[in-house]
């Protein structure tokens, strides 16, 4: 279904896992657009929260969709989406660098085109 959405041109699907072994973290994101793969980024990192590695795999790839003119519609696809929270979490936390910069993209984003849009789909990686 969400490769199916990306056939509409303007629509940039980012699909996102992440998982942490032996103490290093793997964050795996798969950006689609016009319905063929358009980048895939690895993430290895130490040391650092799932939440961490979520929120900083995350703001690469919306940078990389960000990037594009004809992008207007970006769907992100995640088993974290208690992660994704934290992007619009005003308070006090220790992913605010993350946040920042994201929000930082999607303020350009959002001001390149009134139309522009961001859809965060939640999909658990039981589901496969």
């Amino acid at each position: 279904m969400v490769l199916e959405s990306s056939s509409f041109s303007l629509i940039a699907i980012i699909a996102s896992d992440m998982s942490i072994k032996n103490n290093v973290a793997t964050s795996i994101m798969h950006i689609y657009t016009y319905n063929k793969p358009l980048t895939k980024t690895i993430h290895h990192t130490v040391l650092v929260t799932s939440t961490k590695a979520e929120l900083f795999a995350i703001r690469c790839s919306i940078n990389q969709a960000t990037n594009s003119n004809d992008i207007t519609k970006i769907i992100v696809v995640t088993d974290s989406i208690h992660a994704t929270r934290k992007i619009f979490d005003p308070s006090v936390h220790p992913y605010q660098v993350q946040s920042a910069a994201i929000l930082s993209e999607l303020c350009n984003f959002f001001n390149c085109h009134k139309g522009n849009t961001i859809e965060f789909w939640e999909c658990p990686s039981c589901l496969k």
